[in-house]
């Protein structure tokens, strides 16, 4: 599995960050890639990531707030320019589909493939992706808002070579056999169990994409089988407490606690106020503010994400990174005594 950040501003633009959208990829025979919001301007980074439209799998969105969804009506309409024929499920709050239909109706689009509108609402788990399970948690924001979780549906088998040896059975198509499961007989015609000669399998790999949410402890039932949170850091905490509740956002500090508590191994925190710059400078805030802040509460592996970030989430759960932004450098203040 990995993620690509398509935009990773909060609320506006930068020169460098465009606002809130995330490709989301499995690995293996899978095919395409599932979108998770969709602010304007999502295509230009679409294109840089060389990801189509015609190789959408599926959309989901957090909510309402346009810094996350106003991108959607023109990628339909490219969708359907490039001859997309598949239909497109869309995962969303209710009021979603009548915005569009009626952008669709307004502007006279139609469009050459089905959309198939499912309210998050009424989400059960229901397929929409064939690897994939997908849950959805309610978060707490200034409007409804959601999580999206998302776990292979498969493992693949693994086989136990040191016993396949030991018993005397050739590799080669009996090995591969018992890998898909399936038991074998053997020229002598003796039959070969295939669950006795596979390992117990891994963990099925888990990435949670957070809405915007002032709680991040409503993501604590789904973080128990978790590998990784992307979840928003809109500010420091003494930004956070000069500007109030009413945005209902969380600091960087609010995010890295509960991922330590949760016992979260990968943390990637995204959707930056564009009040903080990428590089740091004298007197101005900077993403190293909040960097430095997440890093005082969390000690796993943590990432502030940048526009075009990619990580691969490999079988042992760790994230790694398949392509980054250069990085300006952090400077961290000594420590009394260093």
């Amino acid at each position: 599995m990995d993620i690509q950040f398509l935009g990773t501003s909060a609320g506006t633009p930068t020169r460098s960050r465009n606002m809130t959208a995330l490709a989301l990829r499995s690995t293996g025979t899978a095919k395409g890639w599932t979108l998770v919001d969709c602010a304007e301007g999502t295509q230009y980074r679409m294109q840089r990531a060389g990801l189509s439209p015609v190789g959408l799998r599926a959309v989901f969105i957090t909510h309402l707030h346009g810094d996350h969804c106003y991108g959607l009506p023109g990628l339909l309409a490219s969708a359907g320019m490039l001859n997309r024929s598949a239909p497109l499920p869309i995962v969303a709050p209710a009021p979603l589909r009548a915005m569009i239909e009626s952008i669709m109706d307004a502007t006279r689009l139609e469009l050459p493939y089905a959309l198939d509108w499912i309210a998050v609402e009424d989400f059960g788990g229901e397929p929409v992706l064939p690897d994939l399970r997908v849950r959805a948690t309610p978060l707490s924001h200034r409007m409804p808002c959601w999580a999206y979780s998302f776990t292979e549906a498969e493992v693949e088998q693994r086989l136990d070579r040191d016993k396949l040896r030991a018993g005397g059975i050739p590799s080669g198509p009996a090995w591969g056999a018992i890998q898909q499961g399936q038991n074998v007989l053997l020229a002598d015609g003796s039959e070969i169990v295939a669950a006795d000669f596979l390992q117990p399998p891994r963990k099925a790999r888990k990435i949670i994409v957070g809405g915007d949410n002032d709680d991040p402890g409503l993501l604590a039932q789904e973080a128990l089988d978790a590998d990784v949170l992307v979840h928003e850091a809109t500010y420091t905490e003494e930004i956070l407490r000069k500007i109030g509740p009413g945005p209902q956002h969380s600091s960087a500090a609010m995010v890295a606690r509960f991922a330590q508590q949760a016992g979260l191994p990968n943390l990637v925190l995204t959707h930056f106020s564009p009040r903080y710059a990428d590089r740091p400078a004298a007197g101005a805030l900077s993403l190293g503010d909040i960097e430095q802040e997440a890093r005082a509460h969390y000690n796993g592996n943590l990432l502030l994400a940048r526009d075009l970030d990619r990580y691969e989430l490999n079988k042992d759960g760790m994230l790694q990174a398949v392509s980054t932004s250069p990085r300006p450098m952090t400077v961290v203040p000594a420590q009394a005594g260093t």
